[in-house]
């Protein structure tokens, strides 16, 4: 790279890019055809050494219908009050804007780090509310408080470059009180109700109920590590575990109140387990969808191989 212009890397970046998309665009050409039988599944399984069988725990699959609560108006102009005494302190450099966020901010992620993130304003993945409020600011300028999906914010702005920066927030949360848990519970029950009867069914339940932001991406049924909607005990919520030997398969739980163990967030949910699989050593009857889906896998890779072996000398001289 010595010696070129910073338009010269641009390009070779640009070229890089493109011949990348092209790559993966021929594989999925080369790849996108390919199927696999069941006769093929079982062949890929049965070579599979008995002894290297992994062993599966109990699996559930569980549905959710999510209601958090809204807090009171008088809450959210308390927090929005104590976010200003904040922003006081640091301006007057009672305090600084670190320790503030290690001590009251609401943000198990960044907590201990003063409130500290980089943040990038093309990454889609942050709330807009909070990347806007960061950009519209200069260095070490602190926000008012602005109001995300998250609570309420102020944002120090610590640095920037681009469309790229290191800010400070501190997060704070209004309180939710058992009157407004209680409604909750109330509308959760109803709806219960209407489940067990009959009267709607559990997607159309949740799409219509619950207002957790998760699911709009997520779906209303828990995912494992792996983006499937099967999970063992230990990646749930351990307020879910206490209550799965009450309910069987089929089955709607009481609604119940809990606090998210990522955000701190109190709310009330509702489970259905739809299935639940018995501790096993991998087996077709059981795994069947997750061996085929890694036979699949491996009669691709033979395919892409198969091409490449027949087309590299033409392509590549």
């Amino acid at each position: 790279m010595a010696g070129k212009s910073i338009y010269q890397i641009k390009d070779d970046a640009r070229e890089s890019v493109r011949e990348n998309k092209l790559a993966q665009a021929m594989q999925r050409k080369i790849v996108d055809g390919v199927k696999i039988t069941p006769a093929e599944v079982k062949a890929y399984f049965d070579r599979i050494p008995q002894d290297t069988l992994p062993f599966f725990e109990a699996e559930y699959q569980i549905g959710q219908i999510v209601i958090y609560p809204k807090a009171s108006r008088d809450m959210e102009t308390y927090v929005v009050g104590e976010l200003m005494n904040y922003k006081r302190q640091v301006e007057n450099k009672v305090a600084s804007f670190e320790s503030l966020a290690k001590r009251y901010s609401e943000d198990p992620g960044s907590k201990e780090r003063g409130g500290q993130y980089q943040i990038s304003r093309v990454d889609k993945s942050w709330d807009p509310a909070f990347v806007n409020a960061a950009f519209r600011l200069k260095e070490g300028q602190i926000s008012n408080p602005f109001k995300s999906k998250f609570g309420y914010h102020i944002v120090q702005l610590v640095q920037r470059n681009g469309d790229e920066a290191i800010v400070r927030h501190i997060l704070r949360v209004p309180p939710i009180n058992e009157e407004e848990i209680a409604e909750a519970t109330t509308r959760l029950d109803s709806v219960r109700k209407a489940l067990v009867a009959g009267t709607i069914d559990f997607n159309t339940a949740a799409g219509k109920f619950s207002n957790d932001e998760q699911a709009s991406f997520a779906g209303y049924y828990l995912m494992n590590r792996r983006g499937e909607s099967l999970v063992t005990n230990d990646e749930m919520d351990k307020s879910i575990v206490t209550i799965l030997d009450k309910v069987k398969i089929g089955e709607f739980s009481q609604p119940m109140a809990f606090t998210d163990e990522g955000s701190n967030k109190k709310g009330v949910r509702l489970i259905y387990l739809k299935s639940k699989s018995e501790p096993h050593r991998m087996n077709l009857r059981d795994d069947y969808n997750r061996i085929a889906t890694a036979a699949l896998e491996e009669k691709k890779y033979k395919a892409l191989e198969k091409w490449l072996t027949t087309h590299i000398s033409s392509h590549y001289i």
